[in-house]
């Protein structure tokens, strides 16, 4: 992978291609192109040696035309902006494809908090709350853990909000402790639908989950809850992986035992083990002969270099942009189908505007409620690309895309262009 590769032109491309479809004049979309607001602010942090480090974080506001914009924080030290806008407009398309009120936005702090101690990461993530404050709340832009980013980060950042507006505001937030007006179910959700997803092209594909074969690259919320749900469907996870490597058993793996292991914070899958597994890594991961591929790690891991070497029969990206638009060529002339990431992982964003409605009302539901109407959201997401891939002939990515752009493009419409 090329060092100087823009994940935001993958977004171009995409959109782009979506547009020609659907019959679009460059006028008509150009708009989408451009994020609407970007913020690049310095952070001063005390550490506890007593010295002062300067931090760089980011938060960009892609679209809003449906609503305030909604996205993650990323805590990790590949952070860059280009990186972020890229996050930021994939995030209009994930809650425009699975039709909530919310725009894309995203945020990111280069940074790896496994180094800062909690007195620091707490220090750091107040400051970076302070500076964005002014383009953050509950009817602007509401933010959510991402890569490196946890739900006690988000309630220090609730409290900072909260402490400049001089008043309790639990919606400016999500992916909170449930005692501070989280939601019960969002902490699984983003994991549970990617096994909904898996479940539903399976049927489309006439294949049973009991005994297929899936690989899951990457260990954090994500790909960690999804092994899990996925064992607890009768799947056999053969693969799972974190940056420290992967692990492969063609028995399948104690998916119990992995978790337990890794749910303590830094712990990593190098000094994991089980009898039967062999070590391999992340790129052997994804090139492994199995039924269903769950990339869930970060961006580009599918890319030109090994397109050809993915022998997977289906690819559900639970990470955000795992797969590059030359991979994606490369993949539809293998046949491989693939769930796009921006329907695969919504499951997420979905939670947590189910969280956001329950702040705003100050009502919360039964985590039987959240994963009922969860279920019910993914399932009619699924049908609708599903069922216009088919009619275009099309990609399942690219028949997401449809889906998306022509609810935000007619959205802008409706609204009008003030001049």
């Amino acid at each position: 992978m090329s060092a100087n590769y823009n994940p935001f032109d993958n977004v171009i491309k995409t959109i782009d291609t979506a547009a020609a479809i659907l019959g679009y004049e460059e006028d008509d979309y150009a708009f989408l192109k451009y994020p609407e607001r970007e913020l690049k602010v310095s952070l001063p942090v005390k550490m506890d040696d007593g010295s002062t480090k300067i931090f760089q974080g980011y938060r960009v506001q892609h679209n809003t035309v449906r609503g305030p914009a909604k996205g993650g924080i990323r805590y990790h030290v590949s952070v860059t902006d280009d990186e972020v806008r890229a996050l930021a407009a994939w995030m209009t398309f994930k809650c425009s494809v699975v039709n909530i009120p919310f725009g894309g936005g995203k945020g990111g702090i280069i940074v790896d908090p496994f180094t800062l101690s909690k007195k620091e990461l707490e220090s750091l993530t107040r400051r970076y709350t302070a500076a964005i404050a002014p383009i953050i709340g509950p009817d602007k832009d509401i933010p959510a853990p991402d890569v490196g980013s946890t739900p006690e980060i988000m309630s220090w950042i609730m409290d900072t909000y909260s402490l400049l507006q001089g008043h309790t505001v639990t919606g400016v937030v999500t992916g909170k402790p449930v005692q501070i007006g989280g939601s019960l179910g969002r902490g699984e959700a983003t994991g549970r639908g990617v096994m909904l997803y898996i479940k539903m092209i399976l049927s489309k594909l006439g294949i049973s989950m009991k005994g297929t074969t899936v690989a899951v690259q990457g260990m954090g919320n994500v790909g960690s809850i999804s092994a899990k749900h996925l064992f607890g469907e009768g799947m056999k996870v053969v693969a799972v992986s974190d940056i420290s490597g992967g692990i492969y058993n063609p028995d399948g793996l104690n998916i119990p035992a992995i978790l337990k292991h890794v749910s303590v914070r830094g712990t990593l899958l190098s000094t994991y083990q089980e009898e039967g597994m062999q070590r391999l890594s992340n790129q052997e991961l994804l090139s492994l002969p199995v039924t269903v591929l769950v990339p869930a790690a970060m961006e580009n891991q599918i890319n030109a270099d090994n397109g050809d070497d993915i022998r997977a029969k289906v690819i559900v990206e639970g990470a955000n942009g795992p797969t590059t638009a030359e991979a994606d060529e490369i993949l539809n002339q293998k046949g491989i189908v693939l769930v796009p990431d921006i329907l695969a992982n919504a499951g997420g964003v979905i939670a947590s505007y189910f969280e956001w409605v329950q702040d705003m009302q100050y009502l919360f539901w039964t985590e039987e409620e959240v994963n009922s109407k969860l279920a019910q959201y993914i399932e009619t997401a699924f049908n609708a690309v599903y069922d216009i891939a088919e009619e275009k002939g099309v990609s399942l990515r690219t028949g997401a895309y449809l889906i998306a752009v022509k609810r935000v493009v007619e959205a802008a419409r409706l609204r009008g262009n003030w001049a």
